[in-house]
This record gives C-alpha cells, structure tokens and sequence, in this order.
C-alpha cells in the first residue's frame, strides 16, 4: 500500500461529510486506543488564599435539531441528505418525523452551518 501524504489525507478528508468524518474518528480511536479530545484550560488561583475562580464551562458539542419541514419539504430532505449522507428514504424519513435530530455533538461552527442551510431551505430548526 502507497504511503499517502499529508496533502493527500486532507484531501480525502475535505470530501467526506461530518457524519462520515466522525465515523472516521471514532474508528481511529479505537484502532490506536487514543481519545481526540482537547486539552482543559487551566486556571490559576489569584494569589495566597484566594479562592480558584472557576471559569464557567463553554458548551462545545451541539445537537442540530429539525423542528418542522416547512413548504419546501423536498428541499429540506435535499439539504438533509447533504449533512448527513443518508439515503433518500432515511432523509425522507427523518423529516416526516420531525422534531428529529439532524447533526448530533458536532462544533459550534458545524451546527450553525447546518442549521442556516436547513433554514435556507425553509425549515425550522433548533440548535441545543
């Protein structure tokens, strides 16, 4: 087997969808026993007897839920089908049974992308 560049992997990478990346994660993890997680900051106490002051805990994992399909239902399933990779009958199925989650843990970033295409396409969506 050709031993692939660095160039080449973030290629590959660039096309898989989220849903197919995190697979490819968690798969890896398992493979090399190792966890992608990011460090913790660090919070250092004030002075001699003060207490630590903690640092409240920012949300980093959302949730992208579709509350309602709207008019464009169709657009909807097509939009869906691009976050998700699903097939057209599961896309199909997840719309209908809305509120269903669309993207599960996914970054801040992901989650508002997905949900200003999904309200791009005249759906109602919810991000937790």
């Amino acid at each position: 087997m050709a031993k692939l560049s660095q160039d080449d992997l973030l290629a590959q990478f660039e096309e898989m969808t989220l849903i197919e990346l995190s697979e490819f994660v968690k798969a890896f993890e398992e493979k090399f026993d190792v966890t992608a997680a990011a460090a913790a900051p660090v919070v250092m106490a004030g002075g001699p007897g003060a207490p630590a002051a903690e640092a409240p805990e920012e949300k980093d994992e959302f949730d992208v839920i579709l509350t309602g399909a709207g008019d464009k239902k169709i657009q909807v399933i097509k939009v869906v089908r691009e976050l998700t990779s699903l097939g057209l009958k599961e896309a199909k199925d997840l719309v209908d049974g809305t509120p269903k989650p669309v993207l599960e843990k996914v970054n801040k970033e992901a989650a508002d992308k997905a949900a200003e295409s999904l309200k791009g396409a005249g759906a109602s969506v919810e991000v937790k």
